[in-house]
C-alpha cells in the first residue's frame, strides 16, 4: 500500500448472516465516521472469525490457528492488518508482520488473524468512504446489543454449510 494512503482504525463488530438471502458479512466499524463496512464472506471465514471472537479454542489447530503458530514459532508475529483497497467488489488486505514483510491476504483471513493476535485492524479511509454505510444512531445501539447477544450464543458450526465459498460463486474472492 502506498505510504500516502490514509488508514483509519476500525473495530470488528462481528459476523452477521442476512436471513433473506443467506449472505454472511463481517462488519467493521469506523467509530470516528460512524460508518460500518460490510464485507461479504463465506461460511468457513465466518466460523473462523466468530470462533476467535468467542474465544473458542479448537482441540486441533484450524488453518488460522496454524498460521498464527507458524508465525510465532518463526519469530515473526503480526503487528497489524490493513484493508488496503476495494477492487471490483473484492476487498484486499495485507498482513504486516513484526519482522517487516507485508503479505497479501483476503480481508476475511486478515481479520481472522488479527483476532488471533489481538492486533489492530486498519482500513483505507477511501474504502471506508466508498463501502461504508451510515450507522443509525437511534437504533444502532439496540442493533449492536442484539448482535452482541447473538455472538454470545453462536457457535462456529452455525455457519457450516458443507460447501466451500468458491463452490457457491460467492465469498469475497481473491
Amino acid at each position: 500500500m502506498g505510504e500516502d494512503a490514509e488508514l483509519v482504525p476500525v473495530e470488528i463488530v462481528g459476523v452477521r448472516q442476512h436471513l433473506a438471502d443467506e449472505e454472511i458479512v463481517v462488519l467493521l466499524l469506523d467509530p470516528d465516521s460512524e460508518l460500518l463496512v460490510p464485507i461479504l464472506i463465506g461460511p468457513a471465514e465466518a466460523s473462523a472469525i466468530a470462533s476467535a471472537q468467542a474465544g473458542i479454542v479448537p482441540p486441533r489447530p484450524m488453518t488460522h490457528d496454524l498460521l498464527r503458530d507458524v508465525l510465532i514459532a518463526t519469530g515473526s508475529g503480526l503487528t497489524r492488518v490493513e484493508i488496503t483497497r476495494l477492487e471490483d467488489g473484492v476487498f484486499h488486505a495485507e498482513l504486516v508482520l513484526r519482522t517487516g514483510p507485508r503479505v497479501d491476504s483476503r480481508a476475511s483471513d486478515a481479520i481472522a488473524m488479527a483476532l488471533r493476535f489481538g492486533c489492530p485492524v486498519l482500513c483505507s479511509a477511501e474504502v471506508v468512504a466508498v463501502a461504508g454505510v451510515e450507522v443509525r444512531t437511534t437504533t444502532s445501539e439496540q442493533d449492536l446489543e442484539r448482535f452482541r447477544r447473538f455472538l454470545d450464543v453462536v457457535t462456529p458450526e452455525d455457519f457450516t454449510t458443507g460447501v466451500e465459498p468458491d463452490d457457491q460463486g460467492g465469498g469475497e474472492g481473491r
